[in-house]
C-alpha cells in the first residue's frame, strides 16, 4: 500500500504514528502544523506501511495507546524496529508514552508494569532533572497527564531529563531521540474522551476520579502548553539542539 503524496510546506513533513482508528497528535500535532509543517498520519495497527528512510522527513512521532509494547503483534514489533531508522540517520523522534516505551524496548530495556501494580492516570507531579530544566526555554511542567500502568529503565547512554515519585523515568533523550512518559498533547476535549471511553481503566490502583483530571486540567495547562510549543521548536531544529549529538551505537532490541 502507498500513501498518496502530501503538499509539503517549505519546512517539510512529519510523520506522525498513530495506533488507534480515530486517534489524533491534538496539541502536538496542531503546534507542529502551525510551524508550517505537514503531518503524515499513518496507523501501521490498521495496515499503513512505515518507511524505509526519513530522508524525506523532518521528523517523526510515535503516539500513545492502549496497547504494550510487549504486545507480539507484528506491526508493534515493525515500529520498535523503525526507531532504529530515526537513530541513524539522526533525524528527530519523538516518543510519547507507548512511543517513550517502544524507543527504550529498542534501546535494549524491559517495558513492565510497576511492582505493586500502581498506575498513572490523571495528572501527578514530575522533577526536571539540570539537563530537563536547560532542554528549551520555557519551565519544565510541575505536573503532566498521564494515562499508563507501564514503565521502563532507563536505556543505557541516554539521558535522564525528568522523574516522577511511581514511574521514575519519565523523560529521556538518546540521540537524536526523546521520550516523554506522559501526554503533553492532551487538550480538554482528549481528557473529555478519554475518561469517558476509558472509565473502565480508572478503577486502577493509583488512578485518580475523572472529576480531579477536569479540576486539574485548570491549574495546570497552561505550563504544559508553554512548555510543549518551546520543545518543539527546539525539538525539530527552530532553536539549539537540545538532544546529545553522540554517536549512537547500534542496540540490541529486547525480546
Amino acid at each position: 500500500m502507498t500513501l498518496p503524496d502530501l503538499h509539503r510546506p517549505p519546512c517539510g513533513t512529519v510523520l506522525v504514528i498513530l495506533h488507534q482508528e480515530h486517534s489524533c497528535p491534538a496539541r502536538i500535532g496542531r503546534l507542529i502544523h502551525a510551524m508550517g509543517y505537514s503531518l503524515d498520519m499513518r496507523r501501521p495497527r490498521y495496515g499503513d506501511p512505515l518507511p524505509e528512510t526519513l530522508r524525506d522527513y523532518a521528523g517523526a512521532i510515535i503516539f500513545g495507546g492502549p496497547m504494550s509494547a510487549n504486545d507480539p503483534d507484528d506491526y508493534v514489533r515493525r515500529e520498535i524496529e523503525f526507531v532504529g531508522i530515526a537513530l541513524r540517520e539522526n533525524k528527530p523522534l519523538l516518543g510519547v508514552c507507548l512511543g517513550a516505551q517502544m524507543i527504550a524496548r529498542h534501546l535494549g530495556q524491559i517495558v513492565r508494569p510497576h511492582d505493586l501494580g500502581h498506575a498513572e492516570i490523571g495528572y501527578y507531579p514530575v522533577h526536571a532533572t539540570p539537563e530537563g530544566h536547560a532542554f528549551c526555554a520555557a519551565p519544565f511542567p510541575s505536573h503532566v497527564y498521564q494515562w499508563h500502568f507501564e514503565g521502563f529503565d532507563l536505556p543505557a547512554g541516554a539521558q535522564l531529563l525528568a522523574h516522577g515519585e511511581t514511574f521514575p523515568n519519565q523523560a529521556f533523550s538518546y540521540g537524536s531521540a526523546v521520550g516523554l512518559q506522559f501526554h503533553p498533547e492532551a487538550t480538554y476535549a482528549t481528557i473529555c474522551r478519554w475518561t469517558t471511553r476509558g472509565a473502565g481503566r480508572m478503577g486502577a490502583l493509583g488512578a485518580q476520579e475523572r472529576s480531579a483530571h477536569l479540576e486539574a486540567w485548570h491549574y495546570h495547562d497552561a505550563q504544559i502548553a508553554r512548555w510543549i510549543d518551546s520543545f518543539l521548536h527546539r525539538w525539530i531544529g527552530h532553536g539549539e539542539g537540545v538532544v546529545q549529538k553522540r554517536p549512537v551505537r547500534k542496540p540490541m532490541m529486547a525480546v
